[in-house]
């Protein structure tokens, strides 16, 4: 299990899975950095060169699994769209099932539905009524923790879903955003690379 003292820790203070210094670096080398986009000002990461190389796309999953492996994970559950690629092959290094969280439209019924606050509108996570039931305990996983809005959305559809949130993955955290504080303080939250 993710270690006890994750529950008393303040919400702005990151915890990193345990990933040496080598591997920090050798991730961050395949993170681009691409100015302006999707709009002026902004700094996109865009974690497509981490994906195409298969040495460094493997440590990071290594990395995303290792705090989990005695956690006692039922299912992973990741967010639409790239949180299906880190949450499908982590799913499969955890030897459970993977649910993904989708965008509106994209699913059959019956359904259950969050909707959530972005900047600038509103927006729904969906996924298939039934998949998690029983309390099977689930891990969140993304690409990118940002405002925290979405992560916070897929932890309340887990739970309508009827699924036990264990605590939440994610590749890149933009701490300056300040989203970890809209995750619950008492399940543990991991990033492996702050920016």
């Amino acid at each position: 299990m993710p270690p006890a003292d994750d529950a008393d820790r303040p919400a702005s203070t990151p915890v990193a899975a345990p990933v040496d210094e080598l591997d920090v670096d050798a991730l961050r080398a395949r993170i681009l950095d691409v100015p302006n986009f999707p709009s002026a000002g902004v700094l996109f990461r865009d974690v497509t060169p981490m994906l195409a190389d298969a040495e460094a796309f493997g440590r990071c999953i290594d990395a995303l699994a290792a705090p989990w492996q005695d956690a006692g994970v039922e299912a992973v559950c990741g967010i639409e769209s790239r949180g299906f690629i880190f949450g499908a092959a982590l799913a499969r290094r955890l030897e459970v099932g993977f649910v993904p969280l989708r965008k509106p439209g994209k699913l059959p019924p019956p359904l259950v539905e969050v909707e959530y606050a972005l900047e600038y509108g509103r927006d729904r996570l969906q996924a298939r009524s039934g998949i998690l039931d029983g309390g099977l305990r689930t891990l969140i996983v993304d690409d990118v923790l940002a405002t925290g809005g979405t992560l916070a959305a897929a932890h309340e559809l887990v739970t309508r879903l009827g699924g036990l949130t264990v605590g939440a993955g994610v590749v890149i955290e933009l701490s300056a955003l300040g989203g970890r504080a809209r995750w619950p303080r008492e399940l543990p939250l991991r990033a492996l690379l702050d920016y």
